[in-house]
């Protein structure tokens, strides 16, 4: 027997269902992501081709009106399948990834994927527990916020842009990778994003939740640890809305079969010691390899609680604050150090360059600046500090902008410490000289010294899960 056709939905009417505050049938949403992906492609699977026009549209409708919890799904469903998917069903392990919405120093995917890698290999667990694989797909710096990729691809040879088959293989020999989205990965999202930064609807909770999570569900994930940002650095304005962002997240994943949790986590200063790109790789390898300085002590808290939470989800320990122990075990007997150098390699990067790290940082100009008078460093704006490390030429202002490897700051002292007059509180590299005096006024203008201490937030402010969202 014949099925009988489906009927044609046309773009214009998605766009006017949504536009008038209706609910979106799956069957539109499914239609409409087909289309845009068949756009970009050249094709035309429907009669009328969706345009740049409408897409924009679109963007807008959901900016304005919002999805419901049904929608949302539907919309991280189609952008999820829009193109490949990796399949981890042969490695015959528990999948299990991490994601931040980003900030200022936020190197955490640095330390974790190792110790995540180093967990399943030297600690094994009771009969039935599958081991751990960490197929971590990261992004590039944009606006304020710093990418993990210009981090990663800073170390000689590293390859972030393996293929699904190399992504296997690499997975296969270490249990971690650090990739970048793939032109053939959720291509919808690549689209989409491109065309929200240009019609002001990068803000929409409901279009930032699609977008992570579709890249992340793409990763066959058994389970996923959010960590969102809340404070003066972070991409959400108000603890509220980090919230709402966060209960979106772990809602859409939980309702596609994965294990969900988000951490909102403080972001009013950069966190750990060093902010670009080749400086935040050296700060963890110098973790990694048993060297704590001070000002990395928040980092390193971060890393364990995110790390202890994915080896509690896995089965490698009954609670997160045993995981997060177990995480810290790792870090300092040296085993995640030993799987960062099988992540590189594996990854073709040149894993010399870590005998020395601080030598291989070649910044041609840096610059100090010091306490104006004692008292204790009270706040500062830390996305101003986040564009201040932008403008050194470490950040991009827009797609596709080229990035210093040596431009950075390194922060000398933390908030609620206490400082002397003439101490210092950051120095700047940059490869330009002429890039250093902006990016100094910026810092002067916003690090705040006050004669009392100031009261700060705890670095994780509260933990959303399936029973709390």
């Amino acid at each position: 027997m014949t099925q009988p056709a489906q009927p044609h939905i046309h773009p214009i009417d998605v766009i006017l269902h949504k536009r008038d505050g209706l609910a979106l049938s799956d069957g539109e949403i499914q239609s409409f992501i087909r289309a845009v992906v068949d756009h970009a492609a050249g094709g035309q699977t429907l009669p009328d081709e969706v345009s740049d026009a409408q897409i924009a549209a679109f963007l807008m409708a959901i900016f304005e009106r919002g999805l419901d919890h049904r929608e949302l799904a539907a919309l991280t469903t189609a952008m999820r399948f829009s193109g490949e998917t990796f399949d981890a069903a042969p490695l015959n392990t528990f999948t299990v990834d991490k994601h931040s919405t980003g900030g200022v120093g936020d190197k955490t995917s640095l330390l974790i994927a190792p110790t995540l890698a180093a967990a399943g290999l030297a600690h094994p667990t009771p009969s039935g527990i599958p081991g751990i694989c960490v197929p971590m797909i990261s992004g590039r710096s944009l606006g304020h916020t710093g990418g993990t990729l210009d981090k990663l691809e800073t170390i000689p040879g590293f390859n972030t842009q393996l293929d699904l088959t190399q992504l296997l293989n690499a997975l296969k020999q270490c249990g971690a990778t650090l990739i970048g989205q793939t032109p053939t990965i959720v291509p919808a999202d690549r689209i989409l994003y491109a065309l929200r930064d240009h019609t002001g609807t990068v803000e929409s909770p409901f279009l930032i939740c699609a977008s992570i999570m579709s890249k992340k569900l793409a990763e066959s994930l058994n389970a996923l640890v959010l960590d969102v940002k809340t404070g003066s650095g972070a991409f959400m304005p108000t603890y509220e809305k980090s919230k709402f962002l966060a209960e979106l997240m772990v809602r859409t994943g939980e309702a596609s079969g994965t294990r969900t949790v988000a951490l909102l986590t403080t972001m009013d200063e950069p966190l750990g010691r060093f902010s670009g790109n080749w400086i935040e790789v050296w700060e963890c390898v110098d973790i990694m390899r048993g060297h704590r300085h001070p000002i990395s002590a928040d980092l390193i808290e971060l890393s364990n609680t995110l790390s202890g939470w994915m080896l509690h989800l896995a089965g490698h320990a009954d609670t997160p604050q045993a995981g997060a122990a177990l995480a810290d075990e790792i870090l300092r007997t040296g085993e995640a150090y030993k799987a960062w150098l099988k992540i590189v390699a594996a990854q073709d990067g040149d894993t010399a360059i870590f005998e020395d790290p601080a030598a291989f940082h070649k910044p041609t100009a840096t610059r100090t600046i010091t306490a104006p008078q004692s008292g204790y460093l009270a706040a500062m704006d830390c996305k101003q500090v986040g564009w201040a490390v932008q403008r050194l030429g470490a950040g991009r202002a827009k797609p596709g902008d080229p990035v210093s490897a040596h431009a950075g700051i390194e922060m000398h002292a933390k908030l609620g410490d206490k400082l002397e007059a003439g101490q210092p509180l950051a120095t700047l590299f940059s490869e330009n000289p002429v890039l250093l005096d902006e990016p100094e006024a910026m810092l002067r203008e916003t690090l705040q010294i006050n004669a009392t201490p100031p009261r700060l937030h705890p670095l994780i402010r509260e933990v959303i899960s399936a029973r709390t969202s």
